[in-house]
């Protein structure tokens, strides 16, 4: 991209409304009402919380909504941390009849869900919409250049969200998460019709209201889930268990990422080398003086209460689900297909079908293309499209 057109595109940025307050709350909701058409994104502290929360919510919409025009929107960039109530935010998104763009609509919807308890009814997915269309660098960064020649500085993706004031350039960088989704949906739009694919998105995204944060498995924290755990010696898990509980429970009470209190390869070296002393500690690779003046103490009396403390049990595993030979033969045949299919579509294969709805259809032998859109991840198209391949590779008739 040349300096030219990076300057063109950032030419075309107007400055956002920034929401903190109940009268500007007030103003964005009774604009926004008047749209049927909103872009959306969010920006979270993960990498500096424990208790990750949402810090902003970029969104974005056209200036007229008589006139609708992708090159003339407005920004609003709205701080949920200054803000008690955004519920009446929550009734626009629930709406029906107003459209939500999202880039990779998951995760989002998730912590949205988490945060807020917002529901979604009507969604747009630019990346999926691009994975649909054969795209295979579907990031916003990448499709962002395709589009319209302009790139966003991803190390703005890193920095703290949950500190304010924020600054200029994290600003810049929200805003241009969302003030481009517009003139990118109205051009895949028109791509995916003419590809006739449109059908096919429009089915896609329906699946994504379903969605759905509390429904979704939630496993409590161990330290067998780390790194270390499967490096450290069998008879030292009981001393890795142990650091890491107090490495934890650090991290709860400062709400700060674990790693950013000692690492995982810290904590294996502690469960292997366990020293019994400061000048022992000291000896330990990644620990800075820092570190060692703040939590030495602790980080000894942790190792020296692990070694005291019996060996933990491994969880088990998941039980395997073995199939029998005829459903397995299925399933592998649907495998193949699935792969032709989708080199012949150019796109990945799980835009054909994921595996676990291949399972299921291998496992259900569906005989019609009703009974294959019983599945639930399959809707009137796919199943109007694929059943004529599907019902004869399952029923024997291929």
């Amino acid at each position: 991209m040349t300096p030219d057109k990076q300057k063109t595109a950032l030419r075309k940025l107007t400055n956002p409304t920034l929401v903190y307050t109940k009268k500007a709350f007030a103003r964005m909701i009774e604009t926004l009402q008047a749209r049927t058409v909103i872009a959306l994104d969010t920006e979270s502290d993960s990498l500096y919380s424990y208790y990750p929360k949402v810090c902003l919510i970029q969104i974005t919409s056209y200036a007229d909504p008589d006139q609708p025009d992708a090159d003339q929107v407005i920004d609003f960039l709205l701080d949920p941390l200054r803000l008690a109530d955004i519920g009446e935010l929550g009734t626009l998104l629930a709406d029906p009849q107003i459209e939500i763009i999202l880039h990779a609509a998951d995760n989002d919807i998730l912590i949205l869900q988490r945060d807020f308890d917002f529901t979604f009814r009507n969604i747009y997915d630019t990346q999926l919409a691009a994975r649909i269309l054969g795209t295979r660098r579907a990031g916003l960064n990448a499709i962002l250049a395709e589009n319209f020649g302009l790139t966003i500085d991803k190390r703005m993706q890193r920095t703290n969200w949950g500190k304010r004031p924020l600054t200029a350039q994290q600003l810049t960088y929200a805003q241009m998460d969302t003030h481009y989704l517009l003139a990118l949906r109205e051009r895949q739009i028109q791509a995916l019709k003419e590809a006739k694919r449109w059908e096919e998105a429009q089915e896609a995204f329906s699946h994504l209201e379903r969605i759905d944060y509390h429904q979704r498995p939630h496993p409590e924290r161990t330290f067998w889930q780390t790194k270390a755990a499967r490096s450290v010696d069998r008879k030292r898990t009981n001393v890795l268990e142990a650091v890491w509980a107090w490495r934890e429970k650090e991290a709860q009470q400062q709400n700060r990422p674990p790693f950013k209190i000692v690492s995982d390869r810290v904590l294996e070296r502690l469960a292997m080398q366990t020293p019994e002393n400061q000048a022992q500690l000291a000896k330990i690779a990644g620990l800075s003086d820092y570190q060692l003046r703040r939590y030495g103490k602790a980080m000894l009396a942790a190792v020296a209460e692990g070694k005291q403390q019996p060996l933990p049990k491994p969880p088990e595993s998941a039980p395997r689900h073995t199939l029998d030979k005829a459903t397995q033969a299925r399933y592998e045949a649907l495998r193949n297909w699935r792969s032709k299919t989708a080199r012949a579509r150019g796109v990945d294969t799980d835009i054909v079908f994921n595996n676990s709805t291949l399972l299921a259809i291998a496992k259900r032998r569906p005989h019609s293309a009703a009974e294959l859109e019983e599945i639930v991840e399959i809707g009137p198209w796919k199943a109007k499209t694929y059943a004529p391949d599907i019902l004869p590779l399952v029923n024997g008739r291929a």
